[in-house]
């Protein structure tokens, strides 16, 4: 194992599988692993068994990870439908899969349109999971729409009286308090109010309500942490048309490609200016040539990167140095 430290930006050559519990909680893990393609060394030939390649990874992310977490997953199509079920049972709930298009300058003059039986692909998905909190009740799990609705029962109050609590018409028991797939998690300044007028006017045996530890009431900041953070940006939306790299950011010796699934800058800054804040933590398990590191450098967060092969962790880890060197 190899270790080098920059201000804020961690490079190790390693399987991430034995770095995990050294790193800091994450808000961000951009997860660029295998597709199932055989297009670098360590890649599956096929996306068969790429469930039970990534399943440790998956299982150390869910112990580490908080509901201010958000996961990006890079892979094929294939290779996405292969383990979202894994990713679903350690309990990452889908958000959106963002398609990357390459354009048609990605298959132009390298495939042999006569011969193959299917349209040339130019794609690439990245599918964007966040950790959703989950509340115990005596040994029960209960998600956070039925939290709400199990606290404000306890209170002996009618479910009207959270619209008073919130000074609004019915936007409360509409939104907040329904049963119904049109739920809406309370924003933090409504979710305090709740908290307090549920202590106040709600049955005295009861008290605290909503908490989690049993002793007081969760903070309106507390309450910020349970959601994942995200930051639309004008303008974009889950199709990026990005073209591959071929000019001065692509990495090559001697004339050839050092990585080929080298992902473009923007993209990558893209990604952590939507889902983190500066000083929020990102993990890189899969490194390759440090993309996230970099923009990590550029956005001023904090990142631990991973990546096994020697060769390509020493070239990321010059990549990384002279990209320090430049801010």
């Amino acid at each position: 194992m190899i270790k080098n430290e920059y201000d804020n930006i961690f490079l190790f050559c390693d399987d991430a599988i034995n770095q995990y519990k050294n790193w800091e909680i994450p808000t961000m893990i951009m997860c660029d692993g295998p597709y199932g393609v055989n297009g670098f060394k360590g890649d599956l030939v096929s996306y068969n068994g790429l469930d039970t390649w990534y399943e440790p990874h998956i299982k150390e992310w869910s112990q580490k990870a908080t509901p201010l977490t958000t996961l990006w997953f890079w892979n094929t199509e294939v290779g996405w439908a292969t383990v979202h079920p894994v990713l679903e049972r350690y309990g990452w709930k889908y958000v959106s899969c963002c398609i990357w298009n390459k354009g048609m300058s990605h298959v132009a003059g390298n495939t042999n349109t006569k011969t193959i039986r299917h349209l040339p692909v130019v794609t690439e998905v990245c599918v964007q999971y966040v950790k959703s909190p989950v509340f115990f009740v005596k040994e029960t799990s209960l998600n956070m729409k039925d939290w709400l609705r199990y606290e404000w029962e306890r209170t002996g109050l009618p479910f009207s009286k959270t619209n008073e609590a919130c000074g609004v018409v019915d936007a409360a028991t509409r939104k907040y308090f329904t049963k119904c797939h049109l739920w809406y998690m309370p924003p933090a300044d409504n979710f305090e109010k709740i908290a307090q007028y549920a202590n106040t006017y709600g049955k005295k045996e009861g008290k605290p309500y909503f908490s989690i530890d049993g002793n007081k009431p969760v903070s309106k900041i507390e309450w910020e942490k349970l959601r994942a953070k995200f930051y639309c940006p004008i303008g974009i939306t889950n199709v990026w048309e990005e073209p591959q790299l071929r000019n001065s950011e692509r990495l090559k010796v001697n004339q050839k490609a050092v990585h080929l699934n080298q992902k473009p800058l923007s993209l990558i800054k893209r990604i952590i200016e939507m889902t983190t804040d500066k000083g929020d933590v990102i993990w890189d398990p899969f490194a390759g040539l440090c993309t996230t590191a970099v923009a990590s450098i550029e956005l001023e967060r904090k990142c631990y990167s991973a990546e096994k092969n020697i060769e390509i962790y020493q070239i990321a880890n010059k990549r990384v140095i002279e990209h320090l060197e430049e801010k």
